[in-house]
């Protein structure tokens, strides 16, 4: 039986799944409509994506961020603020893993996949708390958008991770000293697409799925409200089988994004994960 060059890569993509999740803090999708945003723009057309994807509320980073991971929102995993720590909560988690933390994308994969490369590079500093102890091969906070971006290629070039999430702060550190939708912010996205850009370079000859998503948009210089400009966010991915040029019409939650993660890496997700898998991405319902 004979391939060609790109079914043998989707072959080799689906025996072997790797995936690599580009986090952008504080992105709405006004930000991407209005900047000069060329790498967003291919992704989308060489994948499925919505400008209506939702957050969770409170419109605050550590619950957004942990729903993106978790599958499930604060009421199931008790991460209502950025106060939160593992040992600092209003209330529990409905349930703990074997770490004693509510389950994440992570633990998952360590799980049910022992030997596989788990990367996270962050941004921001607060994230690595979301994360269970000891289930990542590389969890690290560079200084700074720039160098966290060139952590994550340089993971990337030498571990070939199946799981590499890079978490970018730059668009909201200019959302609260410049404004949501100033000139500045949207400089901030064509800065930060630019970037997406150089990661895009570095992984796609080894035909990963990409998706790119954010926590939060925001309402001058704020977030953490409840209007739609704080709460919906960009969602994004392209890869081997997905649909290309699709603007998604089914609703999309950030907790989806650890369910499509499960689901393409071949993980099983626990019942307390409320997220659903993003199946028109491939045409499914």
């Amino acid at each position: 039986m004979f391939f060609t060059s790109s079914l043998l890569s989707l072959a080799l993509a689906a025996a072997d799944p790797r995936l690599v999740v580009i986090g952008l803090d504080g992105c709405s999708p006004d930000g991407i409509r209005k900047a000069e945003a060329p790498n967003l723009e291919r992704l989308r057309a060489e994948g499925s994506w919505t400008f209506r994807a939702r957050g969770v509320m409170p419109t605050v980073s550590s619950p957004n961020w942990a729903s993106m991971i978790m599958g499930a929102g604060p009421e199931q995993h008790g991460i209502t603020s950025n106060e939160w720590q593992p040992e600092k909560f209003e209330f529990p988690a409905v349930t703990l893993g074997a770490r004693q933390r509510f389950p994440t994308i992570f633990g998952l994969l360590r799980d049910q996949r022992p030997k596989s490369v788990i990367a996270v590079v962050h941004d921001w500093k607060d994230f690595a708390r979301l994360v269970e102890p000891g289930v990542a091969d590389v969890l690290e906070n560079p200084k700074g958008p720039e160098a966290t971006v060139e952590r994550a290629i340089a993971v990337w070039r030498e571990r070939k991770p199946q799981l590499l999430f890079v978490h970018i702060d730059h668009i909201d550190h200019v959302g609260h000293e410049k404004g949501h939708g100033t000139a500045e912010y949207y400089r901030a996205v064509g800065e930060t697409d630019r970037w997406i850009g150089r990661i895009w370079d570095a992984v796609r000859a080894d035909r990963p799925f990409v998706l790119v998503t954010a926590d939060h948009g925001g309402a001058g210089k704020k977030h953490g409200g409840n209007t739609l400009g704080e709460l919906e966010i960009p969602w994004i991915l392209s890869g081997p089988g997905v649909r290309r040029n699709h603007e998604l019409t089914s609703t999309v939650s950030t907790a989806d994004t650890a369910v499509t993660a499960a689901y393409l890496l071949k993980l099983k997700t626990p019942q307390s994960w409320i997220g659903r898998p993003v199946l028109e991405a491939w045409g499914r319902r």
